[in-house]
């Protein structure tokens, strides 16, 4: 699986805080339990079809555009050392889907959230999903200040150029751009 995100290796004093790791943890329970509870109430769910397509879909192109995509990007643009996790860039990247938001393996988890509520339609799972949203996003806080910690300024002009999770923002910036 392509997707780690990319603070999960961080040593900053945010993540190495004692309650630092609560929102990802929180996040990642929420997700197993979204497709547990989900694949355990399909058969009890009337679903809509076409919107069950759209769910499996946004699963497979969100994790390989905004999950797969980052890893060949650090590993191409971040100089990594070689024998390095991809994680391990030593230059901000501001190129391929890093020019369109900061944050891409973050937005593959909200992504997800919404797709497992559209693939099995109930409102179990739609509960399970909606705090992905605001946990994801706390987290996106820390991993910028760890970011601004490991690259300082480069890291402070990149933020104010691209946008941290909205890429639809950062697509039209893009396009703006040409």
């Amino acid at each position: 699986m392509c997707i780690k995100p990319q603070g999960g290796n961080r040593t900053s004093k945010n993540r190495s805080s004692r309650f630092g790791f609560v929102p990802v943890t929180l996040v990642t329970i929420l997700f197993i339990l979204q497709i547990v509870v989900g694949i355990y109430l399909l058969s009890t769910v009337s679903q809509i079809e076409f919107l069950a397509y759209i769910g499996v879909g946004l699963y497979v192109l969100s994790g390989i555009v905004f999950g797969c995509l980052p890893v060949i990007e650090f590993r191409k643009k971040g100089r990594v050392k070689s024998g390095k996790s991809y994680i391990h860039t030593t230059q901000v990247v501001e190129t391929g889907i890093y020019s369109i938001v900061r944050h891409p393996q973050y937005v593959t988890f909200m992504l997800w959230a919404i797709a497992g509520m559209l693939l099995f339609q109930h409102w179990i799972v739609v509960l399970l999903g909606v705090p992905i949203f605001p946990l994801t996003y706390l987290d996106l806080f820390t991993a910028d200040k760890d970011a601004i910690e490991k690259f300082g300024d480069a890291y402070k002009s990149y933020m104010k150029k691209v946008p941290r999770a909205n890429f639809l923002l950062g697509i039209i910036r893009k396009i703006k751009d040409k």
